[in-house]
């Protein structure tokens, strides 16, 4: 059993999409609870590509393979999760670039990398207003809340959003993690914000200190 969820975790190092969908099909028949494929198969092996990417081993070309196989393998397990008498949860993240900044290529490989460590992603897109970020909190009440900004002149709209989350008693409810070339740890934690990542790879790591 080790052997085949160790397969699954290598394929999917690999980028092998197909081979990782057919594992993740022999464990359940081989009566591998879908729990154990998604974290000592699936995650273990996007653990690896997260370590590796951070250290310039892996870079976003075989990210990208690695994550299409991870997806390719949670389509199979997803419905099984959601069935199983064990409750199965997983925590909800918000992600958007700010008001007036339309970069996504940071944003997309946060919400990729994070979306393959297990999380629910919804993804606003760019040019987010702190109104649409207040919303979506209230609509989906996620457990984090990810902010990204390239410019240094958009940067004052992650302030305005987490000043309206604070006025519509949203804050306390959410942790809030930001990131972009400009940003930085310091500027976090003037704007009170409950974390900052660097990279997509340090972004997983932070955002599941923040979730427990």
């Amino acid at each position: 059993m080790e052997d085949l969820l160790w397969e699954i975790a290598s394929n999917l190092y690999n980028g092998e999409d197909k081979e990782v969908a057919g594992l993740v099909r022999e464990a359940l028949d081989n009566g591998i609870a879908p729990q154990e494929i998604l974290s000592a198969g699936l995650i273990a092996g996007m653990d690896k590509v997260g370590k590796d990417f951070k250290s310039g081993v892996l870079f976003v070309p075989e990210v990208l393979r690695t994550a299409r196989a991870m997806l390719a393998g949670m389509e199979i397990l997803r419905p099984l999760l959601a069935q199983s008498d064990a409750a199965f949860s997983v925590n909800k993240c918000i992600i958007g670039t700010v008001k007036g900044d339309l970069h996504d290529i940071g944003k997309n490989l946060v919400k990729i990398m994070l979306e393959s460590a297990g999380f629910e992603m919804v993804d606003l897109g760019t040019d987010v207003g702190h109104e649409a970020f207040v919303a979506a909190v209230r609509q989906h009440h996620p457990e984090l809340l990810g902010m990204s900004a390239l410019l240094t002149t958009t940067m004052g709209h992650m302030i305005a959003t987490i000043e309206a989350l604070a006025a519509s008693g949203l804050r306390d409810s959410v942790k809030i993690m930001i990131g972009g070339a400009p940003v930085t740890a310091a500027f976090a934690t003037q704007i009170g914000a409950d974390a900052y990542a660097p990279d997509a790879a340090s972004a997983v790591d932070m955002a599941r200190s923040l979730v427990g």
